[in-house]
């Protein structure tokens, strides 16, 4: 299920549309690895990642395989049917590839490396196929850690009615060269931290909150241009 690769590049699932939306996200992780080390959580401006700012999430790993996602865009939000923020990554597999996904997690942060898995959601009743892509890549913590995931999951069709679970078809790790990892807690003090874009800053509202939200409205990441 799972092949090491050098290589960045997307295929199976992913539509032309997706895959130059992804690369130009990858992109804008990699320019961020000053030195070739793995961004910090505070390095990311939504604005480098706007193509896909309704599919990204950023994730919090809370046990060795376990990562929660802390903010997540609206196109999940409509994939599951419900708020996603506090839901474990593996909540959008079914049950059956759930473990796949906690062994290339604990890669992910331990090595660390980039994943790209490719989806397929099968159709039902009020739910018509789906396919497409996660990419999870690594990021550090204020701390130096490497826990923290800056992430997207993009699709191909119709969510439906959700929620919406996937089989993992094909896996991609690509270990990262030049990232030393840093034990929890044991990384120097922060640099400056960028300004804040409302819409991706925690711990202050991370989902779009212009107002109070009214009764049955659902808030999501979105990009707030200034």
């Amino acid at each position: 299920m799972t092949t090491r690769d050098k290589n960045s590049g997307g295929a199976g699932g992913t539509s032309p549309k997706h895959a130059a939306a992804l690369s130009d996200f990858i992109a804008y992780w990699q320019r961020m690895r000053r030195g070739g080390d793995v961004p910090r959580r505070s390095d990311i401006d939504p604005r480098g990642i706007e193509a896909l700012l309704t599919n990204a999430f950023i994730a919090e790993r809370i046990a060795p395989g376990l990562a929660r996602m802390r903010i997540a865009g609206s196109h999940l939000t409509d994939l599951m049917g419900m708020e996603v923020r506090g839901m474990p990554l593996s909540a959008f597999l079914v049950p059956a590839h759930r473990d796949a996904l906690s062994l290339h997690l604990v890669r992910l942060f331990d090595e660390p490396a980039m994943v790209r898995l490719q989806l397929l959601s099968p159709g039902g009743i009020g739910a018509p196929e789906l396919t497409g892509e996660m990419l999870i890549l690594p990021l550090r913590s204020d701390l130096g850690d490497i826990s923290r995931a800056l992430g997207c999951i993009v699709t191909t069709g119709t969510p439906g009615r959700g929620p919406r679970r996937f089989d993992i078809t094909q896996g991609r790790i690509t270990p990262l060269e030049g990232a030393a990892h840093v034990p929890q807690g044991a990384g120097e003090a922060p640099p400056a931290r960028p300004q804040a874009v409302p819409g991706f800053a925690e711990p202050q509202a991370p989902l779009e909150r212009s107002a109070a939200p009214r009764k049955g409205e659902r808030p999501y990441l979105r990009l707030v241009k200034s």
